[in-house]
């Protein structure tokens, strides 16, 4: 277990996030992960090859994006502990974590379309929204711009905060950048469409399972922060979890997105529009769809607590480790 090397990554994150001037100039890990993977899947994604040709390189693919991505964090981790003695060298890999974990950019983005609903209006609410959520948000009214950022905003605290934080408390480095990886694989290709239905099964099967810790855990975290936070309903949460999260058409999203909505007294997901396609999901949580501004800043409100338990939690497994 790694709780130091996870409190630093935490901290880092939270403190200073990934700076956008070095974005400009050298890009994300994830960005240079997913070059990787739109490389291969130019060159093995052949739709010329058979159903069980292209499933098959899919596999192949993931594997390879699977090794590169640990041969590097394996090197990180090795570089840190030849120069630096520990704790710094733990200090150094929690630097390189930092970078896996979402927290700051999430509440950033989010807080981006309440500010551009209740400054600008429902035009640039549909187009901060975009920035976050792949649906079509031109169809959407201010509560569907409202209900989407919420529900980005609950999946993304699973897939992007929650996550990366167990895989590296579990393995280190290399547990998260691994996490990362797959995260990224299913996101860039694991749709069921014509293109990507055989060569993306292997990476959206992997997230589903590697994500299925992470999204009870935020669950639980959405919930506890309920509890602590006025005008919030951690028992309604509790109840959209219970009634709700298995009918989500993900098998993890449900559970953070009912956690939210019942905590906050809405329903989100629903039918949405996706490339023209009507997805008729599951409505999560039995309050109002008519969603607000001001329901995004007290779905902020939450998630920072959230963020803070789990900040708790791994202090709490530092304090006890060095007794």
């Amino acid at each position: 277990m790694y709780p130091f090397t996870t409190l630093v990554a935490i901290a880092l994150d939270a403190a200073c996030g990934y700076p956008q001037w070095l974005f400009a100039r050298i890009g994300h890990p994830v960005s240079w992960i997913g070059r990787l993977i739109a490389w291969c899947e130019a060159r093995w994604n052949d739709p010329r090859l058979s159903f069980a040709q292209r499933r098959r390189n899919g596999v192949l693919a993931l594997a390879a994006t699977l090794s590169a991505t640990a041969a590097v964090a394996f090197a990180i981790v090795a570089l840190a502990k030849i120069i630096l003695p520990a704790p710094w060298s733990a200090v150094l890999v929690g630097l390189a974590a930092s970078t896996l974990i979402a927290q700051r950019s999430l509440n950033d983005h989010v807080a981006a379309v309440a500010h551009a609903l209740e400054m600008d209006g429902i035009a640039a609410g549909r187009t901060a929204v975009a920035q976050i959520v792949g649906r079509e948000t031109a169809v959407l009214d201010s509560a569907g711009v409202s209900r989407a950022a919420l529900e980005s905003l609950a999946e993304n605290y699973s897939d992007g905060v929650v996550a990366p934080i167990f895989w590296l408390l579990v393995g280190g480095l290399p547990g998260a950048a691994l996490y990362k990886a797959i995260n990224t694989g299913d996101s860039m290709i694991g749709h069921r469409s014509e293109r990507y239905e055989a060569y993306g099964w292997a990476s959206a099967r992997l997230d589903d399972l590697v994500n299925l810790p992470a999204s009870r855990l935020a669950a639980v975290f959405i919930i506890a922060a309920a509890a602590l936070l006025p005008g919030c309903n951690a028992k309604g949460a509790v109840r959209a979890v219970v009634r709700d999260a298995r009918s989500h058409r993900s098998p993890n999203a449900g559970w953070p997105e009912a956690a939210m909505a019942g905590a906050l007294g809405l329903r989100l997901a629903g039918p949405r529009i996706y490339g023209g396609e009507t997805v008729d999901d599951h409505w999560m949580g039995d309050g109002r769809a008519a969603a607000t501004a001001d329901d995004i800043y007290r779905g902020l409100h939450l998630f920072r607590i959230a963020c803070m338990l789990q900040a708790l939690v791994l202090g709490a497994m530092v304090f006890l480790a060095v007794l």
